[in-house]
């Protein structure tokens, strides 16, 4: 059984419709928990975005350049252990 975890934009502070400058994972790749699944620019600064839990990539929502908010759906992800399921808070 598969289990698969959506990971969307953090809390931005007072930033809306920022852009996303790197995306360094693909569709497929085995990823660790804390790795970067995307990277955000706002006018102050970049803000890379972490998976939270280990897996691979099943999805992308998002591509480069386009611009995201507070709780848009960037990935899902497969996870690799029921048990990382517990740490996630939806």
């Amino acid at each position: 059984m598969s289990n698969i975890v959506k990971i969307t934009v953090p809390d931005l502070g007072d930033f809306r419709d920022v852009p996303i400058v790197e995306m360094p994972v693909s569709v497929g790749d085995v990823i660790a928990a804390g790795d970067t699944i995307v990277v955000v620019e706002s006018d102050k600064a970049t803000l890379d975005v972490p998976a939270e839990i280990a897996g691979r990539i099943a999805a992308l929502h998002v591509g480069m350049g386009d611009k995201v908010s507070e709780g848009s759906l960037l990935a899902e992800i497969e996870a690799e252990d029921a048990q990382d399921l517990s740490l996630i808070h939806i």
